[in-house]
């Protein structure tokens, strides 16, 4: 992350915040060269030698989240206000360091130049995978498309899950071995869009393993996804170390 561009960013919101001065006493230019003392001073010492850190933000800084969030929501904005018209997503959903594409066929490799060309260190780079066999991940939900161009939800798990979870005989306190099976019933209902695949997941398995679970369980409704025929969707994930 570009420690100038983003204290430029953050120069701009303020700047732009007609409430700023409802909950702070402190100019711009004071909240400025806070920040830019805080964000600069990065020095370390190791085996008796001084350091300073040239590049990003500090990981033990509070600090440094915030201006990583504050940077990358202006790098997402002025990729989506920038893309040229043949390659705009027409659904883009972020969240923290993978986001969900619907794009037209063929302009992967264009949004993906065009993205990346935004940072003008060049230090954050995405990469993306694309549907296969009508299916593409996002999270823990796994998006599959039917022959109608509808897309349906379940619960995405990597080649090497195990099916196995806590053992009712640990030594866990007890509070903790329901609350397994609470937690997968919440997923399969609030994730997985349809009843047939409801009944596929891995609760009763898990019942049995862990314990028989007394009291009332809460049920949530699933969600439905659409899309349209001529679009592809395309997953982008961003490496968590570049910013």
């Amino acid at each position: 992350m570009p420690v100038d561009l983003a204290l430029q960013v953050i120069r701009e919101r303020l700047e732009g915040n007609k409430e700023l001065h409802t909950r702070t006493c402190l100019a711009v230019e004071d909240i400025m060269d806070l920040l830019k003392f805080i964000v600069t001073t990065t020095y370390f010492s190791f085996r008796a030698v001084i350091y300073q850190q040239k590049f990003g933000a500090a990981m033990v800084s509070p600090v440094s989240p915030l201006l990583a969030n504050l940077f990358m929501e202006w790098l997402e904005k002025q990729d989506i206000a920038t893309a040229p018209v043949e390659c705009k997503p027409k659904l883009w959903k972020w969240y923290v360091d993978d986001v969900l594409e619907l794009i037209k066929r063929g302009q992967v490799r264009n949004l993906t130049d065009h993205i990346n060309s935004i940072d003008p260190a060049g230090n954050i780079k995405f990469t993306y995978e694309e549907e296969e066999d009508k299916q593409i991940l996002f999270l823990d939900t796994l998006l599959v498309r039917r022959e109608d161009g509808s897309v349906k939800l379940l619960v995405y798990r990597k080649k090497t899950h195990t099916d196995q979870y806590l053992n009712f005989s640990s030594h866990h306190p007890l509070k903790h071995k329901p609350a397994v099976i609470r937690t997968l019933l919440e997923r399969c209902y609030s994730i997985v869009s349809e009843e047939d695949d409801q009944k596929k997941e891995h609760v009763q398995r898990c019942s049995i393993s862990v314990a028989t679970l007394s009291g009332p369980l809460t049920r949530s409704n699933g969600i439905s996804w659409r899309n349209h025929g001529r679009y592809g969707i395309l997953g982008f994930n961003v490496p968590l170390n570049t910013v």
